[in-house]
């Protein structure tokens, strides 16, 4: 399975419980990559437009592009 395709499937699986993660939530899908190679793999999703990232001002979160009620209340598409 392609790197991409564990970030997609882990967030497909939570789509019912959250739609935003922490950055150590990914880390910990990819015990034998450094957190760099994990940041390439987020960023390249981000890039393509199947995640976004989401700011509280102190942190970032990762989601599918499009999920959960933050993006709809900020009136972002």
């Amino acid at each position: 399975m392609v790197d991409k395709d564990v970030v997609v499937d882990f967030l497909n699986s939570k789509s019912g419980s959250k739609t935003k993660f922490y950055f150590n939530d990914f880390t910990a899908l990819f015990p034998n990559k450094g957190p760099r190679e994990v940041k390439k793999i987020l960023t390249a999703l981000v890039n393509e437009e199947v995640l976004e990232f989401w700011s509280s001002g102190s942190t970032t979160m990762y989601g599918l592009k499009g999920a959960g009620k933050q993006s709809h209340a900020e009136g972002e598409s």
